[in-house]
C-alpha cells in the first residue's frame, strides 16, 4: 500500500512465493535476472522447502551470443547484489528454452511441476 492509499499489485496470486512468512513477487526476481547480460529469458517459481515452506527457483535460458556461460553460483551472486536475501533464488535451472504457449507466453505451470520434481531444497533428517 502506497502512502497515498493506492494498492500496487506486482504479481498474480498464484505466482507469489511464500518463503518463511514473506510474500515474494516472482516478477521482481525475474526483472533482476533479466538485467544480467547473459540471460535471455527468466521465470521464477516456488520450490518446496522443508524449513521455509517455499524458496525461489529460477529457470533461465541464456543468450546465444554468450561467450562465458555463467554458473548457478554466479547467477545467485548476481541476484544477491540486487535483492534482499530472502528473494534471492536458492536454485537456478538452465534450459535451452523455457516452455511457452503458442502465443509465446512462458508456461509457469510446467515450471512449477519441474520445480516440485526437484524435491525439497532441504533433505529430510529422518
Amino acid at each position: 500500500m502506497h502512502p497515498d492509499g493506492y494498492l500496487e499489485i506486482k504479481d498474480r496470486s498464484k505466482d507469489v512465493i511464500i518463503s518463511g512468512g514473506e510474500n515474494l513477487s516472482s516478477v521482481e526476481v525475474e526483472s533482476v535476472l533479466l538485467h544480467n547480460a547473459a540471460v535471455n529469458e527468466a521465470a521464477v517459481v516456488a520450490r518446496p522447502d522443508e524449513f521455509w515452506g517455499e524458496t525461489p527457483c529460477a529457470f533461465v535460458s541464456l543468450r546465444d551470443d554468450v561467450v562465458s556461460r555463467p554458473t548457478e553460483k554466479e547467477i545467485i551472486e548476481f541476484c544477491r547484489g540486487k535483492l534482499p536475501h530472502y528473494m534471492v533464488p536458492k536454485t537456478v535451472v538452465f534450459k535451452d528454452e523455457l516452455p511457452k504457449t503458442s502465443t509465446g507466453k512462458i508456461q509457469k505451470f510446467v515450471l512449477r511441476e519441474m520445480a516440485k520434481s526437484l524435491g525439497s531444497t532441504r533433505p529430510s533428517r529422518m
